[in-house]
């Protein structure tokens, strides 16, 4: 099993924005997306402001596999529901801590019901050759 090294964590997780992009079924690459990323201890999770129905998330929920780009780190990554409530409320908690900066409106919307429904964990994938 493929994990995040330290490195890897640190520029992500203080990355201000990812760039995702989900693989189509034909294994090409979607267009990427930018969205905002936390970390909570060992692992990497994005949420779609928009819900289940936005494009992006749509499109990892077809193959669950695809890249991301941040802080400097580009990688192959699998996509993985977190559907743990206790964890959603860490979640909520770690973009809060984050993105403080933002207006409370703002954050609101990355900490809705309709986003925590969309919150993806992010893990490394190895490439085979």
């Amino acid at each position: 099993m493929t994990t995040w090294t330290n490195d890897e964590l640190n520029k992500i997780g203080t990355a201000e924005e990812l760039l995702i992009a989900s693989l189509r079924r034909d294994g090409t690459l979607r267009n990427p997306v930018t969205i905002w990323v936390v970390r909570l201890g060992d692992d990497l999770y994005v949420r779609s402001v928009n819900g289940r129905t936005s494009a992006w998330f749509r499109g990892v929920q077809q193959c669950h596999e695809g890249r991301i780009q941040a802080g400097g780190v580009k990688k192959e990554v699998s996509f993985a529901e977190e559907a743990d409530p206790n964890l959603n409320d860490r979640i909520d908690a770690a973009y809060r801590t984050k993105y403080r900066r933002y207006a409370a409106s703002i954050i609101s919307h990355i900490t809705s019901q309709d986003a925590r429904a969309a919150t993806i964990k992010l893990m490394p994938r190895a490439i085979s050759s």
